[in-house]
């Protein structure tokens, strides 16, 4: 469920989208459609909304600012610690040695 953080009633415009920018300001942008592209965007109300993290917030239906708990699921990773640190000291070493045989070749001639 839905809890509204701030009432601002946007009158909303077809063709636009409307969204809470990176500030906390409601902003729209003019949405790209075939060929046209999209435009670029323009501060409605300034809010000021500090964000949550765990929540997803959006313009509802009548115009205000709500958010929503973010649904998180699936399966947990395992952690992946000590392999892959051995797995580069080996890589230098061998790259070292492999200098070392080019030198001693040419040395020969």
């Amino acid at each position: 469920m839905a809890t509204k953080v701030l009432k601002c009633k946007v009158k909303r415009e077809k063709g636009y989208l409307y969204y809470l920018d990176k500030k906390g300001n409601v902003a729209k942008a003019k949405m790209a459609r075939g060929k046209k592209k999209g435009g670029s965007p323009k501060v409605v109300v300034k809010a000021g909304i500090k964000r949550q993290a765990g929540y997803l917030y959006f313009i509802d239906k009548q115009g205000d600012v709500s958010m929503a708990k973010m649904a998180r699921g699936g399966k947990k990773k395992k952690k992946k610690v000590v392999a892959k640190k051995k797995k580069k000291v080996v890589a230098k070493k061998k790259v070292a040695k492999k200098k070392k045989k080019v030198v001693k070749k040419k040395k020969k001639r």
